[in-house]
């Protein structure tokens, strides 16, 4: 497959310049195809076949195994989720928190790494320690010193405000040495960069599929270590969690299976092993090989004072100044051309994949031009 192929496989870039990859991707057709068949399928033939329950559970494991394939992972170390949010709070959840214990993050966190932290705080006690960053850019010495005492860390692998890559397992490192557990926001890795968790050495992974991966909606996974499992203890229970339901002396299941509840549909999960396949027909590598090139080729017209990402960009996001972010924002929309606008910084956004071309960048930048 090419992306070119791809591309063509995608109806919402038939007409649009769309790039936006890092709030949502529009899937495919046969990603789309995969979540409806296996909808069909689940409400239509298993009833009166296997049965509603089993049919969905052997797609459960299916895609367990793809994710933990995908990942480096072994199987039993992956559960699944409905976002990268939802993978976070189980954490968030499953840790016995004491007033005075200490979560430490950085300013560079998406609300998914900052809202649980913030609650656990107000009803909890627990302080927060919040590392300052510069543009995209954290000092190790100042996060192992906020580290020291920690109870957990948690922090995003790759910036979504920046797309700057945090020297993830050196964090790791340093957050271990202080006895404190690791949890990464992956979320903007799978689709445009190879991940192996068994290089970050974190005790926990939080992603989903709906990003760069280019799945549906409702599909996240969370890659929980077994070294880390004695220290978790799910905050919810569900069937799917436990060893034998229906029994008085029910157990926790061992491996991070624990952290899955109670029914979901199968379908986005479907689509989630499906556009795991499409990724690896293009080639992990080859997809982050274009996306430099794209990306490359947008920072090189974005005036210097302008452009807050490195001027030799880590992913295929790039954040611009410019004065008005959500007029450009809109403005942009208007003409054919989706990216987003920051909150902080206040500036605007694009998330450039490798389904991209060089007339959809250059389409991008002839727009931009009326904003310096």
């Amino acid at each position: 497959m090419t992306p070119e192929e791809l591309r063509a496989d995608v109806p919402a870039l038939d007409e649009t310049a769309y790039m936006n990859f890092g709030a949502s991707g529009p899937s495919p057709r046969r990603v789309v195809d995969a979540a409806e068949s296996c909808l069909e399928r689940h409400e239509y033939e298993a009833p009166v076949a296997e049965g509603m329950y089993p049919a969905a559970f052997d797609l459960y494991d299916d895609v367990r195994e793809r994710v933990a394939d995908f990942l480096g992972a072994d199987a039993d170390e992956i559960a699944l989720t409905q976002s990268t949010t939802d993978g976070i709070n189980r954490i968030a959840g499953a840790v016995e928190w004491e007033e005075g214990d200490v979560v430490v993050r950085t300013d560079l966190e998406h609300p998914a790494g900052i809202l649980p932290w913030e609650r656990l705080e107000r009803r909890r006690g627990v302080e927060v320690r919040v590392v300052e960053t510069d543009r995209g850019r954290i000092d190790v010495e100042a996060f192992r010193e906020a580290v020291e005492g920690a109870t957990l860390a948690c922090f995003s692998a790759l910036s979504w405000n920046y797309g700057t890559r945090l020297p993830v397992a050196e964090l790791v490192d340093a957050a271990h040495e202080a006895g404190a557990l690791t949890l990464v926001d992956a979320v903007q890795v799978p689709g445009q960069a190879p991940l192996d968790v068994a290089e970050w050495g974190a005790d926990v992974v939080a992603a989903a599929g709906h990003k760069w991966l280019l799945g549906t909606w409702g599909a996240g996974f969370l890659y929980v270590d077994r070294d880390a499992e004695s220290a978790l203890e799910p905050g919810s229970v569900g069937y799917r969690g436990v060893e034998e339901p229906d029994s008085d002396d029910w157990q926790f299941q061992d491996g991070a299976a624990r952290f899955e509840v109670g029914t979901t549909s199968p379908a986005p999960y479907a689509a989630l092993g499906e556009a795991i396949d499409v990724c690896e027909e293009l080639g992990v590598d080859a997809i982050e090989n274009r996306i430099a090139r794209l990306a490359g080729r947008l920072v090189d017209g974005v005036p210097e004072d302008r452009l807050l990402s490195p001027a030799e960009p880590e992913s295929g996001l790039v954040t611009i100044d410019v004065d008005d972010p959500e007029a450009t924002v809109e403005r942009l929309k208007d003409a054919g051309i989706v990216i987003r606008d920051l909150p902080d910084p206040e500036a605007v956004r694009a998330s450039v994949h490798a389904v991209n071309t060089e007339e959809d960048v250059d389409l991008l930048l002839d727009a931009l031009d009326e904003e310096w």
